[in-house]
């Protein structure tokens, strides 16, 4: 935040003028939405609820309060994400901790979570189910679809042992920590059961286009977590042959897609996994209208 701000808020100093220079400073370092990263900043900063800053514009801030507006700016104006600053972002509802070894969760993601939950209700009802998410990260996918799905328990594979502390935490932020299990592995190395559903969101961005992504993705998301090698499909092609050892009969597969991805990753489950067949693939679009989610249905029969 520059000397200008500092001096003009130091003049006005309460919650709206605070969030009209807060605006302007994010606009002019080229931040898609001032207006609501501004408003985000101050109710952290200041510990209050985003009701009570509509409701109270004169407000007064603290100058301790201030200083923490600073820092977040000149975070945010570093093309920081505003879930990073605030160290937590809000998936299905809920709101999760994230940390540097984590992917921000995004709404694109949703689409899997709700793919999966129509899958459960349609096939189980009420019955247990068991769920594998490969590479969990935070959490968001597995601690969701267990705060859905009372009946279901689950495991939760990740290479960060500090993404891993991290979804446990948010497992119990949630209630559902004594559902969930969390295993330091690789992808799936070191399973030896079989679970009614398998999600992954896994790294799909194909290796040269990670220098073209958004700073907010490309500077502050563990690379590890997008990088999908040559041609964005490697993580699948270590997926898919596992499943015949990890996807129980008559159980499904939920994968995160990247944009045009949807007919090579559908022909996999045909191509490339061995031993076993599935019933029916299908695709989930999400909220933009592009295919962001594949699922198969592997045959109840040998």
């Amino acid at each position: 935040m520059n000397n200008q701000l500092h001096n003009t808020v130091t003049l006005t100093r309460d919650l709206g003028g605070v969030h009209r220079d807060l605006v302007k400073e994010l606009r002019a370092s080229g931040i898609a939405t001032p207006e609501l990263d501004a408003r985000l900043l101050i109710c952290h900063a200041c510990a209050i609820t985003h009701e009570r800053f509509a409701a109270s514009p004169e407000r007064g801030v603290s100058e301790a309060e201030f200083e923490r507006i600073r820092h977040g700016a000149a975070r945010r104006s570093a093309r920081e994400p505003v879930s990073r600053i605030l160290g937590v972002r809000e998936f299905w509802g809920l709101d999760f901790e994230i940390c540097p070894q984590t992917l921000d969760p995004r709404p694109d993601t949703e689409t899997l979570v709700s793919a999966a939950l129509e899958i459960a209700r349609k096939d189980g009802g009420s019955e247990p189910l068991s769920v594998l998410d490969l590479g969990t990260g935070s959490g968001c996918i597995l601690v969701s679809l267990l705060h859905e799905l009372g009946h279901a328990t689950g495991v939760g594979t990740d290479m960060s042992i500090q993404a891993l502390e991290l979804a446990r935490a948010n497992a119990l932020r949630h209630g559902v920590a004594g559902r969930a299990q969390f295993l330091c592995t690789s992808w799936h190395e070191g399973l030896n059961r079989t679970f009614d559903m398998v999600v992954a969101n896994p790294p799909y961005i194909p290796e040269g286009d990670l220098a073209e992504l958004e700073p907010e993705v490309a500077l502050y998301d563990p690379r590890v977590a997008l990088d999908g090698g040559g041609d964005g499909l490697g993580a699948y092609r270590k997926i898919m042959p596992a499943l015949p050892a990890l996807l129980a009969p008559g159980g499904s597969v939920l994968l995160e897609i990247g944009d045009g991805q949807a007919n090579d990753v559908s022909a996999m489950f045909r191509d490339t996994v061995r031993d076993i067949s599935f019933d029916e693939v299908r695709q989930w679009n999400d909220i933009a209208g592009r295919v962001r989610c594949v699922a198969a249905k592997r045959s109840p029969r040998p």
